[in-house]
């Protein structure tokens, strides 16, 4: 309660201790210009000292390469850990945990263990006919392969291929159940979102870590399309904080940082100790809010 009401006492930021734990989500870039922003980003948000950094993977496994070189990138020439994303799609068992050991071969310990998304947009996931059906199984697959730390991803505001809330946490308990270590939340944009979510899950029995996902504002024209697809709710007042920045895009960075780290410090008011930021490659915004949470480069070694 201390807590809580110092949130409501201004400044909203001031005297926090930095006693909180990141971790950043990259994807593969397409071009040696997109590369060389990736690189960036990853030197310039690397001194925060995160507990991991995370590289995706297209939809049907479309950047299994790009997302391989990233990953061993990040392996060879930073002292970071690096997790790598693996789905289910478009692969047999033998395909998956061949990709698996090699990760473990070259060094990679972290596994962000998803069912994946069909390649064609708009159309029904359908498991291979010689693959894992879902991400409990591919967990265990990979719990098979090596003793992997394994992130799965959640959904506050449900999967849109669940029927129901029920339905969402059961298949996030089979995920722990089968090993996985903590849970990512899909991004949300009200506090409320995620603390309801973290009670449900608790009342269902899930007692492993979940980790909101934390998504700053880089295009709200792309927000909403992201928004459509995995089921997050945006708040009306949101749009109109975003109403006449299309063409204004420091002035937008601005109003994104703000919102992201009120978000931010309201999470941290209710006990969260740990975000997982998709930095869609751009390091500045979620440098700037951890910024403002307290947390500073860490000593060199």
């Amino acid at each position: 309660m201390r807590e809580m009401q110092r949130a409501l006492e201004a400044p909203l930021f001031s005297g926090l201790p930095g006693d909180i734990e990141v971790s950043f989500e990259f994807f593969p870039p397409k071009n040696e210009k997109m590369a060389e922003t990736l690189w960036q980003s990853v030197e310039m948000l690397s001194p925060l000292g995160p507990r991991f950094v995370s590289v995706t993977y297209g939809a049907g496994g479309s950047t299994r390469e790009r997302t391989h070189a990233a990953v061993r990138r990040i392996v060879n020439e930073t002292a970071l850990p690096a997790a790598a994303h693996l789905t289910c799609v478009n692969a047999t068992r033998e395909e998956v945990d061949g990709v698996a050991r090699e990760y473990w071969e070259e060094g990679v310990r972290h596994i962000v263990a998803l069912r994946g998304d069909p390649p064609e947009g708009g159309t029904a996931y359908t498991p291979h006919p010689g693959g894992y059906a879902n991400a409990a199984e591919l967990i265990a697959g990979l719990k098979q392969v090596a003793d992997f730390e394994i992130s799965v991803a959640a959904y506050p505001e449900v999967h849109p291929d669940s029927p129901d809330r029920q339905h969402d946490l059961d298949n996030l308990k089979r995920k722990f159940d089968a090993g996985a270590t903590r849970a990512i939340t899909q991004f949300f944009f009200e506090p409320e979102c995620f603390f309801e979510f973290r009670d449900r899950a608790a009342a269902a029995g899930i007692e492993g870590e979940i980790v909101p996902g934390i998504m700053p504002v880089l295009s709200f024209a792309a927000v909403q399309r992201m928004s459509g697809l995995c089921g997050t709710a945006i708040p009306d007042w949101m749009e109109g904080l975003f109403d006449g920045l299309d063409e204004k895009p420091e002035a937008r960075q601005l109003v994104s940082a703000t919102i992201a780290a009120e978000l931010c410090r309201r999470l941290y008011a209710g006990g969260v100790r740990q975000f997982h930021f998709y930095t869609l490659n751009r390091a500045e915004l979620s440098y700037a809010i951890c910024h403002m949470l307290g947390l500073r480069q860490k000593a060199s070694t």
